[in-house]
């Protein structure tokens, strides 16, 4: 395989993010570089694909550039591109929790203890923990870890109203976290604890360094990791692998997720190949024959 596909973040200052921004989107160009790159005063949070010796480059050029060699590159094989085009962006928060800037979380100040993947499944397996998913529920929906809380949310910003009004009986209990590559545990782990939950850790390196790891060898993981790439979604557990979601027509156990091809509706839902065959790609009657009352309109 000729390309590899880079998962990466860190919590670092950026005195001039737009600069920033721009020195990444010309070293992304002129390296055929694509994927989805956020820039701001408290750090990057990028995935990208390109050519081997194109992702070599714009490693050693991020690191360089970022002033430290600090930041980790999780790094899959692939046959070609994972992402259509480039996205490189300036935004007040590389992960959007959204909080009043008196009760905002710098990671690098408060954060959950840090557990390596042996460790997590160790306390996962042998704990009074609460397992808890740090991602949005049509993450979760494909894949998440064994008897884990997953609130029902669309957007990280929903976590904290979430957790006031639902989890603040669990302060006392042994929390761990995780999420995709570790970044929205970051700060989330953060929020548990300045929220009064008195023993917070999380997943270092998340669902994608747990399912990479030759001793846990993604065990306890059922389904699939979401990843915001083409691929949609990608393997973890090696060591006993389920499905957890279903088909919505035929309700057998299925994995595919495809939007639905009503584009003002465009949510993910599971398909399998046959029932798409028969049904089309849409979540539900409604929104196929909103699609085919356009499309004898236009004819």
């Amino acid at each position: 395989m000729d390309f590899e596909i880079l998962l990466y973040y860190q919590y670092v200052k950026i005195d001039d993010p737009e600069s920033f921004a721009a020195k990444q989107k010309s070293l992304c160009q002129d390296n055929d570089i694509l994927g989805r790159i956020i820039i701001s005063h408290e750090g990057i949070n990028g995935t990208v694909s390109g050519n081997k010796r194109a992702t070599e480059i714009y490693r050693n050029q991020t690191l360089s550039d970022l002033g430290n060699d600090g930041m980790q590159f999780k790094i899959d094989l692939a046959e070609e591109h994972a992402f259509k085009k480039l996205s490189v962006k300036v935004r007040p928060e590389i992960v959007s929790l959204h909080l009043e800037e008196d009760e905002d979380i710098n990671p690098n100040n408060s954060t959950g203890e840090r557990l390596a993947p042996e460790e997590f499944l160790d306390e996962m397996e042998n704990g009074d923990v609460i397992v808890f998913d740090g991602r949005n529920k049509y993450e979760s929906d494909l894949g998440k870890f064994k008897g884990a809380v997953c609130p029902p949310v669309d957007n990280f910003r929903d976590f904290p109203e979430w957790i006031r009004n639902n989890f603040s009986d669990a302060k006392d209990k042994r929390i761990l976290t995780y999420c995709t590559g570790g970044i929205r545990c970051e700060k989330l782990s953060g929020f548990l604890i300045k929220e009064g939950f008195k023993s917070v850790a999380q997943l270092d390196g998340g669902i994608i360094n747990y399912g990479k790891d030759s001793k846990t060898k993604g065990k306890n993981f059922e389904g699939e990791c979401y990843v915001f790439d083409q691929r949609i979604g990608v393997e973890v557990n090696s060591s006993n692998p389920t499905i957890v979601s279903n088909c919505i027509y035929c309700d057998e156990p299925c994995s595919r997720y495809r939007n639905c091809a009503w584009k003002p509706c465009n949510d993910q839902v599971f398909i399998c190949v046959s029932c798409e065959e028969k049904y089309g790609k849409f979540c539900d009657e409604k929104c196929r024959s909103s699609y085919d009352k356009l499309k004898s309109h236009v004819s």
